[in-house]
């Protein structure tokens, strides 16, 4: 009920997706974009179609934080400013600039410390705006639903009146999806809930199912120039091979249905469950469950009694990321072992 941080969303050894990769291998595994590689334009394409950013074009690089990196070193270019917004309980990656804009002092050493970013509360308009119209912004940064930070959603008018401020005042909105993107909320990206368009969207986790990948999708205003941004094992064949193979089983299989399906159903039927449950927040299939004591002894008598392994989010926030392919039967399972250790 984990997959890996929301990293396996098609399921493990899924036979099209080790296809794709065998076949690649067989052919060529990697060589530098020094060269241009259809098989990249084939992956933007494709996932242009399907997430509905056709006009957007994707930068390629290996995991969600140097995907965060990358967008916010573009953002900067763009607007010629230094600071950003960030929110209180975000996390964004581990490296230099992530880390820096991740809402954690215990993993941000003080050589990541710098004082072009503010933390602001979550689904507070009226605090953004102030800081906004106080101040210039390169760009405000906010995750399409906050996974570290306990499965906290971002309300629809937050987000609507974040876009009209970074319009108003000339800000990127950048969109982390890494996790809560790739139809884990039932949409393919968490954000069109709201119904907004950002200026660049990363992602990654499922991007791959397990092969080390990750992006940004940038919106056509960005003007690209040689040099701007470059990596060395971002979008190598293999890579693309292994995002190729999972929008296809995505689109074939209709996987961001059944998340939304399967996630509706595992998210009622979890409120119905008392006492011992404080709440119950999520989208599709990314899920937390509050309880009122700590999760841990929960989640051991799942794993160890019943095979059910889980996530945590915090002190005593269960996290279900499962695959999207998940099916009812499965979930009802869940559902029965979980209620029986509740009630234990």
């Amino acid at each position: 009920l984990y997959g890996g941080h929301a990293v396996i969303s098609i399921g493990h050894g899924h036979p099209l997706y080790v296809q794709k990769i065998t076949e690649q291998l067989q052919q060529i595994g990697f060589y530098s974009n020094s060269v241009q590689m259809p098989i990249q334009q084939e992956l933007a394409e494709k996932l242009g179609q399907l997430s509905g950013y056709p006009d957007y074009r994707l930068f390629l690089v290996n995991s969600g934080a140097e995907a965060n990196e990358n967008a916010v070193k573009l953002a900067s270019f763009y607007t010629g400013r230094k600071k950003i917004i960030a929110i209180q309980k975000a996390f964004h990656g581990r490296t230099s600039a992530a880390v820096a804009i991740t809402d954690n002092p215990n993993i941000r050493a003080p050589f990541n410390e710098t004082g072009n970013v503010i933390f602001l509360p979550l689904n507070d308009a009226d605090i953004l705006s102030k800081a906004m119209r106080e101040e210039e912004f390169c760009a405000v940064i906010i995750e399409g639903i906050q996974g570290v930070g306990g499965v906290q959603i971002p309300n629809v008018t937050f987000l609507q009146e974040m876009r009209t401020l970074c319009d108003e005042t000339g800000a990127v909105l950048i969109l982390d999806e890494v996790q809560s993107g790739y139809g884990r909320s039932g949409k393919f990206f968490a954000h069109q809930h709201a119904a907004i368009q950002p200026d660049l969207i990363t992602v990654a986790k499922g991007m791959g199912n397990g092969f080390p990948i990750g992006g940004v999708l940038i919106h056509p205003k960005f003007n690209a120039r040689p040099g701007m941004l470059g990596t060395t094992f971002g979008g190598n064949h293999l890579a693309c091979a292994a995002g190729i193979a999972v929008l296809d089983v995505i689109e074939q299989e209709d996987l961001i249905k059944n998340a939304r399906e399967i996630g509706e159903y595992l998210i009622s039927q979890l409120k119905s469950l008392s006492p011992g449950i404080k709440s119950v927040r999520g989208m599709g299939l990314m899920i937390g469950v509050e309880l009122d004591v700590p999760c841990a002894p929960l989640r051991k008598k799942l794993l160890f009694q019943h095979n059910i392994f889980t996530g945590a989010s915090g002190k005593n926030v269960n996290r279900l990321l499962p695959p999207l392919c998940l099916r009812k039967e499965q979930a009802a399972l869940f559902l029965e072992k979980f209620r029986e250790c509740l009630n234990e």
